[in-house]
């Protein structure tokens, strides 16, 4: 054997060197990646004395407080509540087109193929052109921009095309003979769509809800032009940036991280009930 085929092997049984280096990489990623966001998060717990930088100054939940009292740090409830609500509209749109465009999508009809890339056309364009784009549209049409409708429009440019992926990769698993036993079973087209395809796809449709609640409750650039004069949470962040400077800023931060991890939670969580639920019936049955 040649000395460059046992360069990067053992030479008594351990882990060859190169385990080593790529461990070594991927831990200064790890603290390069979230050493940040801890400080961030550590920081929002000083007290009416702290800054913005190490030592910490006491310990409490000031900051938090002074975040939903908008004297100092503006909208921050009214944005939080726009955000979660417009998410939430986002969401269950791109669910319902998701699922239809995922059924549609099983057989070829004419034109499909335009369709489906005039859908992931959208990925390609920048976020804030095409915000701007839309913004633009509303004025020219003499309609005022708003969060629950220029703003959704924009957001629901970016979940959709995930949303249909999410779909096709689902559907391309689907087996079609739960189908034909239902309607040999003399089951209706709504009573097969309701008791077989929609239960067998639910996870892929959590997945979805997923994807749609994070990216609108995160989304900046879609939404800086349509968003109207009120603000979401990621443009009041933004806003923030400019004018707070005090750790009311992590707070917020801490809280918004809060947020996404109820919820990348609560949609695992789904996930695993109806997998383990599933499991349950068939063991019973079997």
């Amino acid at each position: 054997m040649s000395r460059s085929a046992t360069a990067g092997t053992p030479r008594s049984g351990g882990r060859p060197w190169t385990f080593y280096v790529l461990l070594a990489v991927f831990i200064l990623y790890v603290i390069g990646l979230y050493a940040p966001m801890i400080s961030i998060y550590i920081l929002s717990f000083q007290d009416v004395r702290g800054g913005l930088v190490f030592p910490m100054k006491g310990l409490s939940l000031h900051w938090f407080v002074d975040l939903f009292t908008q004297v100092r740090t503006g909208d921050v409830k009214g944005s939080f509540d726009r955000s979660i609500r417009l998410a939430v509209l986002v969401t269950v749109l791109t669910v319902v087109i998701s699922f239809l465009a995922g059924m549609a999508f099983r057989r070829r009809y004419f034109g499909d193929t335009a369709v489906f890339y005039l859908m992931i056309g959208s990925l390609v364009v920048p976020g804030l052109v095409l915000g701007l784009g839309i913004g633009l549209t509303f004025n020219f049409l003499g309609m005022r921009p708003s969060w629950y409708t220029s703003a959704l429009g924009a957001q629901l440019s970016c979940t959709l095309p995930f949303g249909v992926l999410i779909m096709f990769a689902v559907m391309s698993r689907f087996n079609t003979a739960w189908e034909e036993a239902s309607r040999d079973l003399g089951a209706s087209p709504l009573q097969t769509v309701w008791l077989v395809i929609l239960p067998i796809l639910l996870p892929g449709l959590v997945a979805v809800a997923l994807f749609g609640f994070t990216l609108s409750y995160d989304e900046f650039a879609r939404t800086l032009q349509t968003a109207g004069t009120l603000n979401t949470l990621p443009l009041e962040i933004w806003s923030m940036t400019l004018n707070v400077t005090s750790p009311a800023l992590y707070a917020l931060g801490t809280v918004t991280t809060i947020v996404s991890f109820v919820t990348i939670g609560l949609a695992l969580g789904s996930i695993v009930m109806i997998q383990r639920r599933r499991a349950q019936r068939i063991k019973n049955e079997a």
